[in-house]
């Protein structure tokens, strides 16, 4: 079904970037496929008993900034997290349908901002293998302000920080609880990325509104 949007209610774009502009691919591979194979090689221990201890170091903080932090993790696994990234980066990939919706975003005068969880550094490499950076007016990590999605700490940092309208920004990420987290502090127009990761089965979002394709979404009026 197609988002019904107002735009003429909306001037900023506040966008996620893993799983809603590129494809989540790139990360589920490392995290959940690269990383175990890597821990079972450099600590000599097998691989379904890396899977387990690194799946359990990933709940513990789970929804926290330490969660999507390089130095942490290296810290943590006792991985080069940095340069193992870097061995995967054929995989990293701007959505096919993001570059016309942000091009048309941006002549209808629209701002558009990134908000990412990932650390600085992901998000360098992300941009150093796409042209992300072009199509965004600004570009935020979360880590530049001491608290993740998660947390109604980011949301009143960046406010002060950037000076947006909560009542006039639309924002759009791949994970339900960071849209709820949005919504408490009152951001106005919500929605979800159904399929943030090309080689899985769509996600079924309960509580916001969800799309699959930004065409969907166009076309975006000026205000």
């Amino acid at each position: 079904m197609k988002p019904m949007l107002n735009w003429s209610q909306i001037d900023t774009l506040l966008l996620d970037m893993d799983g809603t502009l590129l494809d989540l691919h790139y990360d589920n591979q490392f995290w959940n496929h690269r990383v175990p194979e890597h821990y079972a090689e450099y600590h000599q221990v097998s691989i379904d008993e890396a899977r387990q201890l690194v799946h359990n170091h990933f709940k513990q903080v789970a929804g926290t900034l330490n969660w999507y932090c390089l130095d942490y993790w290296q810290t943590t696994l006792q991985l080069p997290i940095r340069e193992l990234k870097a061995r995967t980066v054929d995989l990293i990939r701007l959505r096919d349908d993001v570059p016309p919706f942000l091009q048309e975003a941006r002549r209808a005068g629209k701002q558009i901002l990134l908000l990412t969880n990932a650390h600085p550094d992901a998000l360098a490499l992300k941009n150093q293998h796409t042209n992300l950076e072009q199509l965004c007016d600004q570009q935020f990590s979360t880590h530049s302000f001491g608290a993740c999605k998660e947390d109604q700490k980011l949301w009143q940092r960046l406010h002060a920080a950037v000076g947006f309208n909560p009542g006039r920004t639309l924002f759009i990420d791949d994970g339900e609880a960071i849209l709820d987290s949005a919504q408490t502090f009152g951001i106005a127009h919500l929605l979800g990325v159904e399929n943030p990761d090309s080689q899985l089965p769509a996600k079924v979002f309960q509580r916001h509104r969800s799309f699959d394709n930004y065409a969907r979404l166009q076309p975006i009026i000026s205000t």
